[in-house]
């Protein structure tokens, strides 16, 4: 539940940022009725900062409203993967290379934890915590550059794809993948930029390769 926050643009910031992390982490999956009324008795709030947040959320590509009481997942179609992963492949491993020289010795103990806890996560079947720690290992990476515009994009993709990464987690979490995170770690320890950048590109190609097997939505729901 939100907790209590004194002013109206408070109460607005805590839904929409609880609602971006759901997004994020794949808390809010494909097929699930988005419900303003529900949402909001989950959350402790009115209506209004609800309707907000998704309105805020449709803008960035997240959710469909197409009425009141309709509002959806966006439709994976092969046309949107797509358009995803050519964005991602841009984006990330240029933020991934562009980290190099944020990333110190706090930092690259904090990805190993967050590396450790994505192996507990994945051995004990805890999907909701193998997303959340995935989230933390790619944007503590991402944050460590030196451009904020460049962070925020790249959430925006998070948030039309993470939904999607669950359900495929959820049915192929005992997929063997390459370790491309131990790949990323050792790249920041031997200080090669074009290493970290080759392992989070391979990183997101598995991800994103994943959400084919599983098959694309032809047409919207």
């Amino acid at each position: 539940m939100i907790e209590r926050a004194t002013g109206d643009s408070l109460v607005r910031a805590s839904v929409h940022d609880e609602l971006r992390l759901r997004f994020l982490t794949g808390r809010i999956t494909p097929g699930t009725p988005l419900s303003t009324r529900r949402l909001a008795s989950e959350l402790g709030v009115s209506s209004m900062p609800v309707r907000d947040a998704l309105g805020r959320l449709a803008a960035d590509g997240a959710v469909d409203i197409r009425s009141k009481r309709r509002i959806v997942v966006p439709p994976m179609t092969a046309a949107r993967h797509a358009d995803l992963l050519a964005c991602r492949e841009l984006l990330e491993p240029a933020a991934a290379r562009n980290a190099l020289d944020g990333l110190d010795d706090a930092a690259l103990e904090h990805l190993e934890v967050v590396d450790d806890a994505i192996g507990i996560a994945f051995e004990n079947g805890d999907v909701e915590a193998y997303m959340r720690a995935n989230h933390e290992f790619h944007f503590t990476i991402y944050r460590a550059q030196p451009y904020p515009t460049m962070v925020q994009l790249i959430e925006t993709l998070w948030l039309q794809f993470g939904p999607y990464m669950r359900v495929v987690y959820d049915r192929y979490g005992g997929v063997h993948l390459a370790d491309q995170h131990a790949r990323a770690i050792q790249a920041i320890r031997a200080r090669r930029p074009a290493d970290l950048s080759k392992a989070i590109l391979a990183d997101i190609r598995d991800g994103m390769g994943l959400i084919l097997r599983r098959g694309l939505e032809d047409a919207p729901v």
